[in-house]
């Protein structure tokens, strides 16, 4: 298996492609770390993987919160004294509309969570993985972290961010055995598009203009995350793997 005995984190697990990686990285042998707010969707989850066969912890976490993110890290040292990977996966959608029109109060909650929450994540799951000789970290970011979108400025600032600092860590870190990549879905059926403004029409539209002619399941991006945390990419790092049915190629 790929992930056989390596303690996996991956945050904004209770639901979408971070619960699909979740039950993935089960699969292939991973101690799975379960980061989320929703604690009866987490302990759902994780429950569900002991069923499978797996092992699983739920650990209550705010990324916005920095203590929240330390007590992630330590929690998952003290029941399983190492880390090998995380998937850092924690996300929303922001304020949808033009660029001149985006609040700057949601704009900066949008940053909290969708790439200052990342820095606090990874500095502490590089500290951990320095104890363990080593590790992979894996960043979520989108296709909007290569190109940009009508009405998502917002996100696709914070989304190109991501990018540039999963970059900048793995530069950072290569030689210390941390890799640090990112992957960039393109359109996924998850249920974050409940919380866009019309956000199905929106969806729709996004998912014409793939090549494919179709949106992603959630294991579709699973399963690539996964490699990416396995030894089987041991010499991939700094990469940005789009995962978009060919929408960035046109």
């Amino acid at each position: 298996m790929l992930l056989e005995n390596k303690v996996i984190i991956v945050t904004g697990a209770t639901s979408g492609i971070g619960a699909a990686t979740a039950l993935e990285a089960a699969r292939q042998g991973a101690k799975v770390v379960l980061a989320g707010r929703r604690e009866d969707k987490g302990e759902a989850l994780a429950e569900r993987i002991r069923a499978e066969g797996g092992k699983a912890l739920f650990v209550r976490t705010d990324v916005c919160r920095a203590e929240d993110i330390e007590a992630l890290v330590a929690r998952t040292l003290q029941v399983f004294e190492r880390l090998d990977g995380a998937f850092n996966n924690a996300g929303i959608p922001g304020p949808v509309g033009t660029f001149v029109d985006v609040p700057p109060e949601e704009y900066r909650r949008l940053m909290a969570i969708n790439l200052d929450s990342v820095l606090l994540c990874m500095q502490h799951q590089i500290r951990a993985m320095r104890k363990s000789g080593g590790g992979s970290i894996v960043n979520c970011a989108s296709i909007l972290g290569l190109v940009g979108a009508p009405a998502f400025s917002a996100y696709s600032t914070a989304k190109h961010g991501l990018v540039g600092m999963s970059k900048a860590a793995a530069l950072d870190h290569a030689a210390e055995g941390i890799r640090v990549n990112a992957v960039l879905p393109g359109p996924v059926e998850t249920e974050i598009w409940n919380h866009v403004n019309q956000g199905e029409a929106v969806f729709a539209a996004f998912t014409s203009g793939v090549p494919m002619q179709r949106y992603a399941r959630a294991e579709e991006v699973a399963r690539p995350v996964v490699f990416l945390l396995s030894s089987w990419s041991s010499y991939v790092t700094g990469t940005s793997l789009a995962i978009d049915g060919g929408y960035t190629s046109r």
